[in-house]
């Protein structure tokens, strides 16, 4: 038993002492020695017996030592052998400390409870308080009567639910007793349903500030959804609806089933373990799963790396689906609520609203009818009789734009066993499926109704490995299943013209593609094969042809749906990775796609793809790069190549950016537009020509040829600088240098030489500050910065080295290092692609070391997915020839590995700013 884990409070020196203030010194000093114990006690259980069992065990800790201390201060420091009628005095245990539960890190939430207010009181809460903070013990206090217990409870939700889990740990306990009758009388009685409603409310609050899915990659345990807060907001319900003292007494009452009791017991006993762990490592109450968090929790928890998947891996697809179940219990409580009417429909109706309660048979079916507004089954055996109803019920659902009936959702889940061989072989549970995936209704809630409630992955087993399947990286936001169903709900809104002002290609070519259905069907699949040891876009391909056919796909579509699926990354990373203005990227990427139709569903599928990343992830840079491409190719697939309409395009492109420009003359602009080449005018959007052309406006005029221009963006998190100057071999090394210096970390740039000897530089660089005021500030401080070292009044190498020092390196990571020298992937230059972990200074110690080989950088694409940089760069010598000498590619492939193995190490014999020109 826990609570036989802890000693009791050592009183004897206590007793010892012989005035009181050595009784009060002696009782600090025991109160320490005995808490370092009980921490040690309590972490040695949680490996033994469990996370719940520590979190007891803390808590009868606190309990003895808090009923010590007040044994001490009434007995020794404000002793009162005859009390008069008011004054007495209960310490009460509220909150989560009340639920007879502790974490190392918590707040102590105690209630002084009293009759009435009195000196006598109020010196003795004044002196056990004292004594807890000196103990440097966090406590959440209040001091009330029962009068204002009640009368609080009623008007503030925080303090009705604080009081629901009330635990009497020293003092009178008749005051206790009526405050408990009171209590459940005039504060709990009656106000079921308002309670229910409003603490659902609260969730939603609470789950939309620390992250809307559940399916975060860095979690918050404790207030995320599916964490730790959700199960007790869950039992704070019960609780107060039914009248329970315990999540058992919800098995009597009919809430749950057994089965359901023991799943919560497990998702409550896996989230403390996980809160403990992350709360010892870290010596503070950490609530946030980070990173290097998951990879020492992992560890402490014995989980270990099995096929594919990394300990850290396995133990995120575990927590990951904990807090599914965690979800599919609140969602019993639910259905119960309403079938019971303590719940406001409202709350559980997330599609449709409100509308008036009624029942009625859905039109055209055998065995359902619509309630509330919801989807509902006529009897408990309608999928028995036929298990192709659970497929059934998702297409009626689709079709009528109805949401589940809660009660309908738990029986679909306790009937998961009929999805078997023979369901998932029937020709019409297939086509169901199919129209599911492809309606133009609202694919993605339909197919999450289906994943919620377990079907999808019965009736796709290929879709249930990648389900809360966790990639470890700082690239992606959310688990594999949570990123294809955003990509699919992505598609869906594109389909349906909601994001045509985002994605203007994609939205117009989406009307002209031929093959709808089987871009649906490759989008979701495109990431089916994660977790295997192939390269997923290959086991991706291999399980479409295999599926394709079996949801009644055509030949050609199975075919075309398997190419997506293996080519899926290839458009984005010839867009960020490649230089799109050498004619010779585009012949390959043409040779790739070959056909118009292939290019339409390639673009549209790479944009769901990069936009279902994340927040932040997708920006008008990478659509420019993308819509370039496309553009290009289309003109190669066409026989168009360099003709009419890229003349065309380029002069519109002018002629826009002269609209934007009416107060230059048209000898200024005609002079501003013959410093750019063909290349500029159609990789970048008009935007960022107004702003080049306004900072090279400002140069002119100053006489000053180093200008750079900021701007911060708060929803992608990055702040963007243009930096105007005269061009030179090593211009890149310097920039990327300065930034590493300012302490910025640059996670891309884009490089544009002018005609006459000029360079625009866009260098982005991570925020470091959450109010744009402040990020501004910083912009100019990297801006200052930059300047003065292009003018050689700075001493880089040394800086940058200092930088990268003093930089904190996450181990949480490994990137294995690459380094790739190709010499026919473009006409003119020799392309190095560079991949390794990145870290502060890294760009700038590539671009040195390529400047220490004698090698200009002509141009360069500069991505980071993550901890992952991905840094190509389009090198020629010194006569302007490619990399030829098999010696030379070596010896550069050799150091830039050295590079990438040497952290905040840079070469410190480079000259940097005028110097180095």
């Amino acid at each position: 038993m826990p609570e036989a884990a802890i000693p009791p409070f050592p009183l004897e020196p206590v007793n010892a002492a012989p005035d009181s203030e050595a009784a009060r010194a002696a009782f600090l000093v025991e109160a320490r020695h005995y808490l370092l114990d009980a921490r040690k006690r309590a972490e040695m259980l949680l490996s033994a017996e469990g996370g719940r069992a520590c979190a007891i065990a803390l808590c009868v800790a606190q309990d003895r030592l808090i009923a010590a201390l007040y044994d001490l201060v009434t007995t020794r420091l404000y002793p009162n052998p005859n009390p008069s009628a008011g004054e007495h005095l209960a310490i009460v245990a509220v909150g989560g400390y009340g639920r007879g539960t502790l974490a190392p890190g918590s707040d102590t939430d105690v209630l002084f409870l009293l009759p009435v207010s009195t000196p006598w009181a109020e010196n003795v809460v004044e002196a056990m308080l004292y004594v807890l903070w000196d103990l440097g013990l966090k406590v959440g206090h209040s001091t009330r009567t029962i009068d204002e217990c009640i009368r609080t409870g009623r008007e503030d939700l925080t303090i009705r639910t604080a009081l629901l889990e009330s635990r009497r740990i020293a003092g009178e306990d008749r005051i206790f007793r009526e405050f408990e009758t009171r209590f459940d009388k005039e504060v709990v009685a009656g106000r079921a349903a308002e309670f229910a409603h409003a603490k659902l409310a609260e969730r939603d609050e609470r789950i939309a500030r620390a992250g809307l899915s559940r399916y975060l990659v860095e979690p918050n345990v404790k207030e995320g959804k599916g964490g730790q807060r959700d199960l007790q907001t869950l039992f704070w319900i019960a609780k107060f609806v039914y009248r329970v003292k315990s999540v058992e007494g919800l098995v009597e009452a009919g809430v749950f089933t057994r089965r359901e009791l023991r799943l919560f017991e497990r998702c409550e006993e896996f989230l403390w373990r996980v809160r403990f762990h992350m709360h010892f490592v870290a010596g503070r109450p950490e609530e946030r799963l980070t990173f290097d968090m998951q990879r020492l929790v992992a560890q402490r928890m014995g989980y270990h790396g099995r096929d594919t998947l990394s300990a850290v891996e396995r133990f995120m697809k575990h927590y990951f689906l904990v807090a599914k179940e965690v979800g599919d219990l609140s969602a019993i409580l639910c259905a119960d609520l309403e079938m019971r009417e303590k719940k406001p429909r409202a709350m559980l109706d997330r599609f449709m609203g409100r509308l008036r309660r009624r029942s009625r048979a859905l039109a055209g079916t055998a065995g359902f009818r619509v309630e509330n507004n919801r989807l509902a089954i006529e009897s408990p055996d309608v999928f028995a009789k036929d298990p192709v109803n659970l497929i059934r019920l998702f297409w009626f659902a689709d079709q009528n734009r109805l949401d589940l009936h809660p009660a309908t959702s738990r029986a679909v889940t306790l009937n998961l066993r009929l999805i078997t061989e023979t369901l998932r072989a029937n020709t019409e549970a297939n086509q169901l499926f199919l129209e599911i995936l492809t309606s133009r209704n609202s694919p993605e809630a339909v197919l999450r109704l289906m994943h919620e409630t377990g079907v999808l992955g019965r009736f796709i087993p290929e879709f249930q490995r990648i389900s809360s399947m966790m990639q470890f990286s700082m690239y992606h936001h959310y688990t594999v299943d949570e990123h294809t169903l955003r990509c699919i709900g992505l598609l869906a809104k594109l389909d349906s013209g909601e994001l045509g002002e985002d994605h203007p290609l994609s939205h117009n070519l989406l009307p002209n593609i031929a093959n709808r259905r089987a871009l649906y069907v490759a989008l979701f699949l495109h990431d089916i094969g994660k977790g295997r040891r192939e390269a997923h876009e290959i086991v991706g391909a291999r399980i479409a042809r295999s599926l394709c056919p079996r949801l009644g796909l055509s030949p050609q579509e199975t075919e075309l749906v398997a190419w997506l699926v293996e080519k899926h990354l290839v458009m984005s990373q010839t867009a960020q990775g490649r230089d799109i203005s050498d004619p010779r990227t585009i012949q390959s990427f043409a040779g790739t796609v070959q056909t118009l139709e292939r290019l339409r569903l390639l673009l549209i599928l790479t944009v769901c793809d990069i936009r279902g990343v994340g927040p932040g992830v997708w920006n008008g840079w990478k659509g420019q790069l993308l819509r370039a491409l496309y553009r290009e190719t289309e003109m190669v697939i066409t026989g168009d190549f360099g003709g009419v309409e890229r003349s065309a395009r380029i002069e519109a492109a002018i002629a826009e950016l002269h609209k934007g420009l009416p107060d230059w003359s048209e000898a200024q602009f005609r002079a501003y537009a013959r410093r750019h080449n063909p290349a500029y005018w159609i990789k970048v959007d008009l935007a960022n020509q107004l702003r080049h052309a306004r900072l090279v406006e400002k140069g002119m005029k100053s006489g000053d040829h180093f200008q750079v221009d900021f701007t911060t963006d708060g929803f992608r998190g990055v702040t963007e600088l243009v930096v105007l100057a005269i061009d030179h071999p090593r211009l890149l090394s310097i920039l990327t240098g300065a930034c590493a210096a300012a302490g910025a970390n640059i996670v891309e740039a884009q490089i544009f030489t002018t005609n006459d000897g000029f360079a625009l530089d866009t260098i982005t660089i991570s925020r470091a500050f959450t109010q744009d005021a402040d990020e501004l500030r910083r912009a100019d401080r990297v801006a200052r910065h930059i300047i003065a070292t292009l003018k050689g009044e700075v001493k880089l190498p040394e800086i940058v080295a200092s930088r990268s020092a003093q930089a904190p390196v996450s181990e949480a990571f490994t990137v294995a290092p690459d380094v790739v020298i190709d010499n026919e992937l473009s006409a003119k230059s020799t392309v190095v692609e560079v991949t390794g972990l990145d870290r502060p200074g890294l760009l700038y110690a590539l671009t040195t070391e390529i400047g220490k080989q004698n090698l200009n950088i002509n141009s360069a694409r500069i991505v980071t997915y993550g901890e992952k940089a991905v840094d190509v760069f389009y090198v020629t010598d010194l006569t302007g020839g490619k990399l030829m000498q098999p010696p030379r590619q070596a010896r550069l492939k050799k150091e830039l590995l050295a590079v990438l193995a040497r952290p905040g190490q840079v070469d410190t014999t480079t000259k940097s700013g005028a110097d180095a020109a």
